[in-house]
């Protein structure tokens, strides 16, 4: 297990953990929250021994591999699927060493280790992985040089997912994601039987991937069993038991620091009095609700404009001559709340930019008012930040004579407090940034809105303050996010962007969802594409179908046993006095059990996937 004890940090005097301690079991999965500058990404550096604690400690089981994301992966010459295969250190070693080793003894013990380590298999299972976060198989022959800093990143997600290291650490996975990619990603960590701590302001992820939540608050760790709706219900409930016990705290010594005052001259009552007093002196103060709200978001109303506000007919749109889209018929109004769906690369970026006038047709027409107004967000812009110069300095280009007390309230408005207003961006945090751009995109009160990505460095605080916000906001809202939470809490109409068009989509973003994986179960396996060993002489195999029905009803009954199993066992290990009452042997063992459990409940869902699979072809 990982045990942090009494850790104690701070960064330029400035205390980020003090007296903190947690205990994660081996083998579960947690996820990391708390405001942003809390300490989350320290943390990681401190269980690397990145950074030299203060004080306490963290123990970390001397076998385990550690492994995370550090940077993206190298632009070399390498394709993609030799990149992630070289994640697999000691595989590579083991593979090269039986080039040249010519002792038997040592070359059976070379390849009996290859097979202990599923070496065999490793190229499929890279495949597979790289195929989840969106490369397909002709992508993954490609060297890594092909690719921009956010697509390595995703190779650089895939390495470490293959290594399966005993701690994975994965800060903000999702970030460089699109909503396929988060989606494969939220399947793959639930069912990864390693011990994994993952930061992520994802509220979906968290939900559907994680055993627990440890939480980074005042200084200190807190660790909660179950999802992050839990979690979240169940901080919520103690910090309104904790506003209650202040109040009637607070309350209580007013009450005796009232006798205390009236009575403390009369000699009848100054014994009382002292008495008082003591009681006042031996009162703990119970501490305020510590968890402000975060500062808000104000967008302002645009002017009014008669409807619509742009019309597309039978557009066409790209770069250097070459269509991205075509066939564009759309209309937007001024209520409308639209979310853009699809995979990276397939054009909602493109179109984007087009309603922005980013970006000129090709063909078709585009009709819009002369008085339409369009701001827009996109994560690439904390590029276009000015270093050296602050958010006041950066706001007071855009409107040199609203005057400097109205361009610092607002600014306040948007949480930059006299402590950052001045500060140099550079020096700004990611979340930081992100409410400067929306304040740069949203000053001249648009009638259109167009957000790709803006939840990226938003904790999760600020990204209900969005949806409030944007939900408040009178004009039009495009929306490109992977955070579903977002997109199901804002948008009422949802557009797939696909295959070179733009269309509607009916449904919501669990049909989206079965959609994805609906089209991930027909695409052919990379290792079937690259084989192709099968001659076209050879005779098709016979299947029985009656011999598969009876297969798939009994892996479907070994299903349902081991997940019965596995929820009794889950269970015993959420209950509060699991790890006070059974000693370290007896944890190691049931958690072991677990693990193992887990592990054959995955193989046979395999096992019946492929015999269903293998039954609709009969």
């Amino acid at each position: 297990m990982l045990a942090i004890s009494k850790l104690s940090f701070a960064i330029e005097g400035k205390p980020l953990f003090e007296n903190a301690s947690a205990t994660i079991p081996t083998g579960h999965k947690v996820g990391i929250v708390g405001r942003n500058g809390t300490g989350k990404t320290t943390l990681f550096k401190l269980i690397k021994g990145d950074l030299a604690l203060d004080g306490g400690s963290i123990e970390v089981p001397s076998y385990f591999r550690i492994g995370g994301v550090e940077q993206e992966a190298p632009a070399t010459s390498d394709s993609l699927l030799d990149t992630v295969l070289a994640a697999d250190v000691e595989r590579a070693a083991l593979l090269e060493e039986a080039e040249t080793a010519s002792d038997a003894n040592r070359i059976a013990e070379i390849y009996q280790r290859l097979g202990d380590i599923d070496a065999y298999s490793a190229e499929a299972r890279a495949s597979s992985i790289l195929a989840g976060l969106g490369f397909d198989f002709e992508a993954q022959q490609r060297p890594c040089h092909d690719y921009s800093g956010g697509w390595r990143m995703r190779v650089a997600l895939a390495a470490v997912l293959f290594s399966q290291p005993d701690l994975l650490l994965l800060d903000e996975p999702t970030n460089y994601l699109d909503l396929e990619g988060a989606y494969w990603l939220e399947q793959f960590l639930a069912k990864y039987q390693k011990t994994s701590l993952i930061i992520s302001h994802d509220r979906e992820l968290l939900n559907k991937s994680v055993t627990g939540i440890l939480h980074l608050s005042d200084h200190d760790l807190t660790y909660y069993t179950g999802s992050y709706d839990q979690f979240d219900a169940e901080r919520r409930a103690k910090l309104e038991q904790q506003q209650s016990l202040k109040r009637k705290q607070d309350a209580q010594r007013a009450h005796i620091q009232s006798f205390v005052d009236r009575f403390r001259a009369k000699a009848s009552k100054a014994r009382q009095a002292q008495s008082r007093l003591k009681q006042l002196e031996k009162m703990q103060p119970i501490a305020a609700l510590s968890e402000n709200a975060v500062a808000g978001f104000r967008f302002p109303t645009p002017a009014a404009l008669r409807p619509p506000l742009v019309v597309i007919d039978k557009g066409q749109v790209g770069y250097g001559g070459k269509p991205v889209l075509s066939r564009l018929n759309l209309r937007l109004d001024s209520d409308d709340r639209i979310a853009l769906l699809g995979a990276n690369g397939e054009g909602k970026s493109t179109l984007s930019k087009l309603i922005a006038d980013r970006l000129p047709l090709m063909d078709g027409d585009y009709n819009k008012s002369s008085k339409l107004r369009v701001g827009f967000f996109a994560q690439h812009q904390l590029d276009e930040l000015v270093e050296g110069d602050s958010a006041y300095q950066h706001i007071m280009r855009l409107r040199p004579d609203d005057g400097e007390k109205h361009l610092r309230t607002r600014l306040g408005a948007a949480g930059f407090n006299n402590d950052i207003v001045d500060m140099p961006v550079e020096k700004l945090s990611g979340g930081q940034k992100a409410r400067l751009l929306m304040l740069i995109a949203t000053i001249d009160a648009p009638h259109i809105l167009i957000l790709d990505e803006p939840t990226n460095h938003l904790d999760i605080e600020s990204r209900e303050a969005l949806v409030l916000a944007l939900n408040e906001y009178e004009g039009a809202v495009i929306l490109v996010s992977h955070d579903t939470h977002l997109v199901e809490s804002v948008a009422d109409r949802l557009w797939l962007v696909s295959e070179g068009a733009v269309s509607s989509f009916d449904g919501d973003m669990d049909d989206y969802k079965k959609l994805i994986m609906q089209n991930a179960k027909t695409q052919r396996p990379a290792k079937e594409k690259k084989t192709q060993a099968k001659s076209k002489t050879d005779a098709p195999r016979k299947v029985n179908p009656v011999k598969l029905k009876s297969q798939a009803r009994d892996l479907e009954a070994t299903i349902d046993k081991l997940t019965t199993k596995k929820e009794r066992l889950e269970k015993d290990m959420a209950a509060p006095d699991f790890y006070s009452k059974n000693g370290g042997e007896t944890i190691a063992a049931i958690t072991t059990k677990l693990a193992d459990v887990v592990e054959t409940l995955a193989r046979t869902e395999e096992q019946w996937l492929e015999v269903l699979a293998a039954l609709d072809e009969a």
